[in-house]
């Protein structure tokens, strides 16, 4: 479990809120649905690499990843400068500075920016499952894992088979119904 009174993370998410770049939820919940995506990288046993948290945005899940798991580089991703200038500004104020870099681009750029194959790819918000894993799969090496949000009620119909089996992905049973954990197989 990770630590849910990280005062310092409370008070940046709250920013992030502020500036109207998380949503409504009160932050010790944003923070305890970003821990599913900690928990989903143990399960899958990743103690090390680089994790992408693609469309970023006000921080979440990446920043809360970094602090719970100090072994992990982070790269935040989010097209809108405003939103990448804000989480330049928290990763110092976190103290994230070696660990965690932040680049305004559109993920379809990602291959050409950052240095691939990534060990997780992880997005709360991004789109539908065919436009994230476009996206997500080519940045990820075989044996990697995209971790993505799920809708609160159940829905068999949004990893199709199909979708999965073409891109070489396969859904891992996670304890956690709040986020798909997907592996790529090839």
């Amino acid at each position: 479990m990770g630590d849910h009174h990280d005062e310092a993370l409370t008070e940046a998410l709250g920013l992030s809120q502020r500036l109207g770049m998380l949503g409504s939820r009160p932050v010790v919940e944003v923070i305890d649905q970003a821990t599913a995506y900690v928990e989903a990288l143990d399960a899958v046993g990743l103690t090390g690499g680089v994790v992408v948290d693609l469309g970023s945005g006000g921080g979440v899940p990446g920043l809360v990843i970094a602090r719970q798991r100090p072994a992990l580089q982070l790269v935040l991703v989010d097209r809108r400068a405003t939103r990448t200038d804000h989480l330049r500004r928290l990763v110092v104020r976190l103290g994230l500075t070696g660990r965690v870099e932040v680049l305004t681009a559109d993920a379809a750029l990602l291959p050409r920016l950052i240095p691939t194959p990534v060990a997780a790819v992880v997005a709360r918000g991004f789109g539908p499952p065919a436009e994230l894993l476009a996206v997500a799969v080519p940045l990820v090496d075989p044996g990697g894992v995209v971790i993505v949000s799920e809708p609160p009620a159940p829905d068999p119909s949004r990893w199709p088979a199909g979708l999965l089996d073409g891109l070489g992905m396969e859904r891992v049973a996670h304890h956690d119904p709040r986020v798909a954990v997907l592996l790529r197989t090839a």
